[in-house]
């Protein structure tokens, strides 16, 4: 493709994402920011059960396969042990803010020296599309038929404002990939976000927000639509 630059982080391998999944976006965006960094020979990263699962065959580094929701404790042991290298966590939001919540807030609590890339796209994706902690309330799902309900299901967690309460969480920050303007923002953060980590700041995150057309049940554009309509703004 004409004017499209090839990074060294990723290999050819073709990706197993469903049509219009923004998980291949965020691969770039991460491979990218490693590759500016210099760190490609130093990266380290962590991926549990989810859509990211075969995510070692797309990235050219060190990958570490934890169990559900666990990566956060993996990375803490990988940064501990090697304090040199760049490690970050590749977590969806069933996992990040499921399973793994424990995890996930008390590594930004003790403010372990990791970065946490969460793609939030409101939705179990792999697993069969059961309601997640991020599902907006109205949205159906497997598991809410009729839409999520406020009044039995409470409201979705909005895991950035929850853990930049914490002092151990140097930087945190939300991005969305549903143009290119905002994927351009996106990079940025991602980048920021691994620079304060190799300078030994402590905790950080890149929240995603990201689409999942099949799960959803829309077309790849009109997931577009949506996310940029019903996701931002909450």
């Amino acid at each position: 493709m004409a004017g499209f630059k090839k990074t060294s982080m990723l290999t050819d391998a073709p990706m197993h994402y469903c049509p219009g999944c923004t998980h291949g976006i965020a691969h770039r965006l991460v491979a990218e920011a490693i590759e500016e960094l210099g760190m490609q020979d130093k990266a380290v990263g962590v991926v549990p059960v989810g859509c990211a699962v075969f995510a070692y065959n797309y990235f050219n580094c060190d990958i570490y396969q934890a169990a559900h929701g666990r990566a956060p404790a993996v990375a803490t042991g990988a940064k501990r042990v090697h304090p040199e290298n760049l490690v970050f966590t590749y977590q969806g939001d069933g996992d990040l803010a499921s399973i793994g919540t424990a995890e996930i807030v008390h590594a930004a609590a003790r403010g372990e020296n990791i970065t946490a890339i969460f793609i939030n796209n409101a939705i179990y994706g792999m697993t069969g599309g059961q309601m997640a902690p991020t599902t907006l309330v109205g949205q159906v799902t497997t598991t809410s038929p009729y839409g999520r309900n406020r009044d039995t299901q409470g409201a979705p967690v909005r895991m950035s404002e929850m853990l930049a309460q914490l002092e151990g969480a140097y930087y945190i920050e939300r991005v969305s990939l549903h143009d290119t303007a905002n994927v351009l923002k996106a990079k940025k953060a991602v980048k920021k976000a691994f620079q304060y980590q190799m300078e030994g700041k402590g905790f950080t995150m890149v929240e995603l927000l990201s689409t999942c057309p099949s799960n959803w049940g829309m077309s790849p554009l009109d997931s577009v639509s949506w996310l940029k309509e019903n996701m931002i703004s909450y």
